[in-house]
């Protein structure tokens, strides 16, 4: 469909009363479909910021209001509804979506309108490249960074060879690629690798073809629904080999679909929520991290939420609301307006999260609002991170979590340095 063709059939749409003078963020969340299991929980992270700022007096007054739109865990479905949230509701500020595939569709109309675009999601694409339009900010751990810690794990589990059973998507190819690499670059062999396309009506023929090749570990990089399927039939064929699991398993989603213990034991790696300055090395290959800062998260949000938890990348949903809102605080400080421009956003928020910058937390936004509408440049201390971001938009990553399962829980083990070289 054309994008005359979608703009006309969304005009019948109007959006909810707000007042004239809210600053919209605009986000697409799966609320049905497929990934339908966490898309509540991520708006009630931006929900929860937006409330937070607003108490704190929003921006300079205005207050900030969210606009959500479903994304049906669907290409089509969701690239149209991406396309309202840019021409008809006219956002300047993007959060998401979760799907690696339309974040990369959607680009150029983000390029084309120069909006800011903030991607906290797991998959979301790289942004390593620069531009003069639009403004893009990564906030979660790339596949590198998970790839690195997946390889220097199983390494140092004394594993010689290792191979994968991977989705034929761009996040799941991406992590799988990332850690090869990196196990190679270590030293280690890989063994032939099977790829798979979500949705099949079984995978017996795949696991049996991964597993002939008797690796030491294989890394299961897929999404929950389809993973579980993959353990579940893995687990009625005898249970070859030893899986190693790819960040976005960490979830109830997996637990609640698999035979109970079916992985106990087995080995993941996913992003950090421990703060930076929580985490020490003990030596080369020990982290030890503490996790206050994101257990207070957790407590905020359950007493918002009448007690429900909120998902790891919940708390990367919230700072993505907290950044914008610092970014334009500060901005209209320095110049008297917000920017105009999404690229030129970017470089306010990128200016801000120096580390030579004072520090700002989440819990006290009242005081970091006032400061930045002071013009006193803050640093981000967030929900999940302390905020550094290279020089495409970034967030930069020292550490990732790893993780085992025990019946229907996840149990946390000493995280990982990411101590990769990069690729040359």
């Amino acid at each position: 469909m054309g994008l005359a063709s979608l703009l006309s059939a969304s005009c019948s749409q109007t959006a909810p009363d707000r007042p004239e003078d809210a600053v919209v963020l605009g986000a697409l969340l799966p609320f049905s479909g497929s990934e339908s299991a966490i898309g509540r929980n991520l708006e009630q992270a931006m929900l929860l910021a937006i409330g937070d700022l607003n108490a704190a007096g929003g921006l300079d007054g205005r207050p900030f209001e969210l606009r959500s739109r479903d994304s049906h865990s669907s290409r089509e479905r969701g690239f149209e509804q991406l396309v309202e949230l840019l021409y008809t509701d006219q956002v300047a500020y993007l959060i998401g979506p979760e799907e690696n595939v339309l974040a990369r569709e959607i680009a150029q109309d983000v390029k084309a309108r120069d909006v800011l675009h903030m991607l906290p999601g797991y998959a979301a694409p790289s942004v390593a490249r620069s531009e003069t339009r639009g403004g893009w900010m990564r906030l979660a751990p790339s596949p590198f960074d998970v790839g690195c810690a997946l390889a220097l794990t199983a390494v140092r589990e004394g594993i010689g060879s290792v191979n994968s059973l991977a989705a034929r998507d761009d996040y799941n190819e991406s992590v799988r690629s990332s850690f090869t690499t990196h196990f190679a670059a270590l030293e280690g062999r890989i063994l032939p690798s099977v790829t798979f396309r979500s949705g099949e009506p079984t995978y017996t023929s795949k696991i049996e073809s991964v597993f002939a090749s008797s690796a030491g570990r294989t890394l299961l990089a897929a999404y929950p629904a389809t993973a579980s399927t993959i353990v579940t039939e893995w687990a009625g064929t005898g249970r070859p080999g030893t899986w190693l699991l790819g960040p976005a398993l960490r979830t109830e989603v997996l637990l609640a679909n698999i035979p109970t213990g079916t992985l106990d034991g087995y080995i993941g790696v996913s992003p950090s929520l421990s703060l930076r300055s929580e985490c020490r090395s003990v030596d080369e290959a020990t982290v030890r991290c503490t996790t206050e800062n994101a257990d207070a998260f957790i407590v905020h949000f359950s007493r918002r939420w009448d007690g429900e938890a909120p998902l790891p990348a919940s708390h990367f949903y919230y700072d993505g609301v907290v950044l914008v809102a610092m970014g334009l605080a500060y901005a209209e400080a320095k110049s008297g307006a917000i920017p105009s421009s999404g690229h030129e956003l970017r470089e306010v928020i990128r200016e801000l999260n120096k580390p030579e910058n004072e520090p700002a937390s989440w819990r006290d936004l009242k005081t970091a609002m006032e400061r930045l509408r002071a013009g006193i440049p803050l640093r981000y201390v967030g929900a999940a991170a302390e905020y550094e971001f290279d020089k495409y938009g970034a967030n930069q990553h020292h550490f990732m979590q790893k993780w085992t399962i025990d019946g229907d829980r996840f149990i946390d083990l000493d995280p990982v340095a990411v101590t990769c070289e990069p690729w040359r």
